[in-house]
């Protein structure tokens, strides 16, 4: 399976006797998949199957979908609500002579919701079947395009994710073969802290002075954190190779290699070790940044 990226914009359109139908679509990152519709008076009946329909698409990402209906060719008189109306202007008549308001003009009234109206149009069964028809198609039509351009996006991150991954390959490499870790100059250092100590004070003891040192010698190791390192890269390699929704376990991922990066540079006794950790913390952080893009 392909990787998905969760960010993407997608618009279709269709036309049927008596109207041009038109969906926008465009999705964002999310916990889960999560679709929002935003219809036309009248179109309500359509917004459990159309949600349905997103839903078996995609895994994750926040959707919000919008659909527009033109009725076209047909001549409908605007009713002007009299009653409504003359209401509306006593008031304001009262307002100016009260309060020296300045009077409203004609459009200014007839703007106003309520006032004048198209009266709705009747369909039957017939019509409406046959417009859900086509508004259906245009929905199916925008969400293969949508998918498409999360898939065009979803391979542009696999490839900067893999490039993150050998980074973080690389400078786990470094840490582990710095000279720093090697037993003799781990020996000669922590001698030469021996020799230091002993020569600041003779009451120190000796041998108890030798097993701190020894513990915190191994304290200090990092080769559990080099090993993990090296299991996450896996990991994550084969997450990448598989595809399909491993946002999740790769954000899981991020998290380990977050930790093991800070377990690295606090155990590091050398300047080199300490400089490959923050450069793998900087690394980790980037990819976990563009891992919350991902489906």
């Amino acid at each position: 399976m392909a990787l998905q990226s969760m960010t993407g914009f997608a618009r279709s359109s269709a036309s049927e006797a008596g109207a041009v139908i038109a969906w926008e679509i465009k999705s964002v990152n999310g916990k889960g998949v999560e679709a929002r519709l935003r219809l036309p008076p009248g179109f309500e009946r359509i917004e459990a199957p159309a949600r349905q329909a997103i839903q078996k698409r995609f895994s994750r990402g926040n959707i919000q979908a919008a659909l527009t209906v033109v009725k076209v060719g047909l001549q409908m008189q605007p009713v002007v609500n009299e009653v409504f109306l003359k209401d509306l202007a006593g008031l304001a008549k009262r307002l100016e002579e009260q309060f020296g308001v300045t009077p409203p003009s004609a459009d200014g009234l007839l703007a106003l919701r309520g006032v004048l109206e198209l009266p709705e149009t009747i369909e039957d069964e017939e019509t409406r079947a046959a417009t859900d028809t086509v508004v259906f198609a245009a929905l199916e039509s925008a969400l293969t395009d949508l998918e498409q351009a999360r898939l065009a996006e979803g391979a542009a991150l696999g490839d900067l994710l893999s490039g993150h991954l050998d980074t973080i390959e690389l400078l786990t490499h470094r840490a582990e073969i710095d000279p720093s870790r090697e037993p003799a100059m781990i020996r000669e250092r922590i001698a030469e802290q021996v020799r230091l100590l002993m020569d600041a004070s003779a009451n120190l003891d000796e041998q108890r002075l030798h097993m701190e040192a020894a513990f915190l010698a191994t304290k200090a190791d990092i080769r559990e954190e080099i090993d993990r390192l090296k299991t996450h890269i896996a990991s994550a390699r084969k997450l990448l190779a598989g595809g399909g929704p491993i946002g999740r376990k790769l954000d899981f991922l991020s998290q380990e290699f977050n930790r093991e990066s800070n377990t690295l540079c606090s155990k590091s006794n050398a300047a080199a070790v300490t400089a490959a950790g923050l450069e793998l913390k900087a690394v980790v952080d980037q990819f976990r940044e563009q891992v919350q893009n991902l489906e």
